[in-house]
């Protein structure tokens, strides 16, 4: 069986600096326009990936249509005018050292994704963490199909615990060609990137191809070896163009080892805005308050308070509040967002007519076996790492032919 993750045709921008091509996943922040309004501030004048991608926080926008042309203009722009140079048949090793002094050790790479699947319902190689919301798609979509580049922020995880994929890269990485070393923007972090080609390539295809069998093997009958650590909804769209063209079966992402003891999973936080908080509260109040359920901390304008969730056949407690909070959405006026940080959460909630919920720590060790026995999450369950964590455009890879 040949591997599921594989090497591929990469660009890289020549020339230019990447301090201000390269700006992070173009979901994050939604709640903060501000963040990219200076975003656009610090890349004006200079090619940038900002010029590549449409941030969530502005898909509802009246333009976005016209916003999405300006998109893939730029895409054909960028390549007719020789911005990229392209690594042919390679993987990229890459370090990025956050703010805390941790570093996340990954590999860029290919996905076939007529192996991954997202409905938690087929037997594959690659799968969702998490549910995917169907509505979230055909927007994302709408930027995939007719582009000509796709740029990744997608976090793939093996369940690597022999450490024989990913780790042997970073004893040998002085022997790699380096590619970039960068600063990067608003607060992100050092992101380093190695070439891996020729024979340092074909060593790692043959340490994934024993990750993959190995995983196969520990699981019988069971063809799963990897999952969608972050940007489950943009792997689903691009899974829904995969038959457009030939270079759109597949995907860039960087695959992490969820062993890896500098990844942290942090939880991803619940903003309900535009709503009658009292009755959200009173409501709420309903659900919770069981002697025996977990501390969820919530804040508002007006005060702050603790709701005991139930964690329902030993899940996770999010799944209980995210059923009510859809219930009580689909009846009263409020809009949810997710938010990543506890610090950005309180700001947040502070403001009239919202109310957050701090969500408690999703331990790690237990997504695969969790997966591979209920199947996916509650949507926005967990985040690899903080906002400013989230990976941040650097490759690209030609996807029309």
């Amino acid at each position: 069986m040949s591997n599921c993750f594989t090497s591929a045709d990469i660009l890289l921008p020549q020339g230019t600096d990447l301090s201000r091509w390269a700006v992070i996943a173009c979901d994050q922040y939604t709640s903060q326009p501000e963040y990219w309004r200076e975003a656009q501030r610090l890349t004006e004048g200079s090619p940038s990936t900002l010029d590549l991608i449409l941030p969530e926080a502005e898909l509802d926008a009246p333009d976005t249509a016209e916003r999405i042309e300006k998109i893939h203009a730029a895409m054909l722009r960028t390549l007719r005018e020789s911005v990229f140079r392209e690594y042919r048949d390679c993987f990229v090793y890459t370090e990025r050292r956050m703010k805390n002094g941790k570093v996340r050790r990954g590999i860029v790479g290919k996905i076939d994704l007529w192996d991954y699947d997202y409905s938690g319902t087929e037997n594959a190689s690659v799968r969702a963490t998490e549910k995917t919301v169907a509505e979230r798609i055909p927007p994302r979509v709408a930027v995939r199909r007719g582009a000509a580049l796709e740029l990744p922020h997608i976090l793939m995880l093996c369940n690597d615990d022999r450490y024989r994929v990913i780790e042997p890269l970073t004893e040998r990485k002085a022997k790699l060609k380096k590619l970039y070393d960068v600063e990067l923007m608003l607060g992100g972090g050092h992101a380093e990137g190695w070439l891996v080609d020729g024979v340092e390539k074909r060593l790692l295809e043959e340490r994934i191809g024993e990750y993959e069998a190995y995983e196969r093997a520990r699981h019988p009958g069971c063809r799963m070896a990897y999952a969608v650590g972050d940007g489950n909804h943009s792997l689903a769209s691009a899974k829904a163009c995969s038959q457009d063209t030939a270079a759109s079966r597949y995907a860039l992402v960087e695959l992490n080892n969820i062993h890896d003891g500098e990844g942290d999973f942090e939880p991803i936080h619940r903003l309900v805005k535009h709503c009658d908080v009292k009755k959200l509260l009173a409501d709420a109040g309903r659900l919770a308050d069981v002697p025996d359920g977990v501390p969820v901390p919530w804040i508002s304008a007006d005060g702050e308070g603790v709701l005991l969730v139930p964690a329902r056949g030993g899940k996770l407690p999010l799944a209980a509040l995210q059923e009510f909070l859809d219930g009580w959405l689909s009846e009263n006026r409020g809009e949810l967002d997710y938010i990543h940080g506890g610090d950005t959460l309180r700001a947040l909630a502070k403001t009239e007519g919202c109310l957050g919920f701090l969500l408690p720590p999703v331990p790690k060790e237990g997504l695969f076996p969790g997966i591979l026995s209920d199947g996916v999450l509650p949507r926005k369950t967990f985040s690899m790492g903080e906002a400013a964590e989230k990976r941040y455009y650097l490759e690209a890879r030609r996807i029309s032919d």
